[in-house]
């Protein structure tokens, strides 16, 4: 891995799919700030009937522990607040790249095509939502390797968020249970609007 990102100098650098398989190079978002998100339209709903809710945990394909009140809802907190960040802030900068991801429990198992007509019907989503990609193992996108190489380890579950300033360099990254308008100041500082 390291090898093939050595001549990486910023998100810039590489070239992505849309949801149509065609080609987008990153560097069309030169001057604008990017929140990168690995998102799953589904979500499971557990029956609570035999457990305390203080017990339940939810055990993810990497071996992370979450709370169960945590993860629940993800998919919609996530969406509705990308949504509100991308309105509030697309006129001053703001771009949202999502990456569909069917790598945590089968929860993105739809077509580039029904997977965006979800997200932009039921959230009225207006960023680009690109081809299904991996994000964690051999077959994980470049993209996403390098945003691990550069912020932390394996992605724990879909709607984990890395933060992109003008220049291409990666500024932060979030977890996916941290909700993206808790993190709404540091997008207005990186877009230089107080």
């Amino acid at each position: 891995m390291a090898s093939e990102l050595s001549s990486v100098q910023s998100i810039h650098d590489f070239t992505v799919k849309d949801g149509k398989g065609n080609d987008v190079e990153l560097s069309k978002y030169k001057g604008k700030v990017l929140l990168i998100v690995n998102v799953a339209s589904q979500w499971y709903v557990i029956d609570l009937s035999m457990m305390s809710i203080n017990d339940v945990n939810v055990l993810c394909t990497t071996g992370h522990m979450f709370d169960f009140r945590s993860t629940f809802g993800l998919t919609t907190s996530n969406y509705t607040e990308l949504a509100e960040l991308y309105q509030k802030y697309k006129d001053q900068g703001l771009e949202i790249l999502a990456f569909p991801c069917n790598q945590f429990n089968g929860q993105e198992p739809g077509t580039n095509e029904e997977i965006e007509n979800f997200v932009c019907t039921r959230f009225k989503a207006e960023y680009p939502i690109f081809s299904k990609v991996e994000v964690n193992g051999s077959d994980a996108a470049p993209l996403y390797k390098y945003l691990k190489s550069v912020k932390g380890d394996e992605i724990e579950w879909n709607f984990a968020k890395f933060l992109v300033d003008k220049d291409g360099k990666l500024v932060e990254r979030y977890a996916p249970t941290t909700t993206p308008l808790t993190f709404e100041n540091d997008i207005k500082k990186v877009l230089g609007v107080a």
